[in-house]
């Protein structure tokens, strides 16, 4: 069964930090794209942060820029997402995609079809 496994997620302070990691089971990533998507309760899923297959190309919604950073390691067979300097506005449900590259230009949800299980992500005082 082919799947990616989103963890990493917690509560966090303002201004703290957390790294998401998106596993793959039953495939490689080496071949995919992977992107970030989140969703607030009461708000539509959004894009957050993508990266190619080979990691020489990453996108970053301009709300994370600066403090989001992505990152692969094929050998693990895993992509991070490491948040800093995190906000509650960035509370919320985080997702994993894996696809072809123009699928993720636009951080366009709706280019996917299935979402796991996401990882939740809580910041608050």
């Amino acid at each position: 069964q082919l799947q990616l496994v989103e963890s990493g997620g917690g509560l966090v302070q303002p201004g703290g930090s957390l790294r998401l990691s998106c596993a793959a089971s039953g495939f490689t990533l080496d071949d995919y794209a992977i992107g970030w998507f989140r969703q607030a309760p009461g708000k539509e899923r959004e894009g957050v942060s993508c990266i190619s297959s080979s990691g020489g190309s990453t996108n970053y919604a301009d709300s994370v820029k600066g403090r989001f950073t992505i990152s692969r390691d094929n050998a693990k067979n895993t992509v991070y997402l490491q948040m800093n300097s995190l906000k509650p506005e960035d509370t919320a449900i985080y997702y994993c995609a894996a696809g072809l590259w123009p699928q993720f230009l636009k951080l366009d949800p709706s280019n996917f079809g299935s979402w796991g299980q996401g990882t939740q992500v809580t910041v608050s005082s």
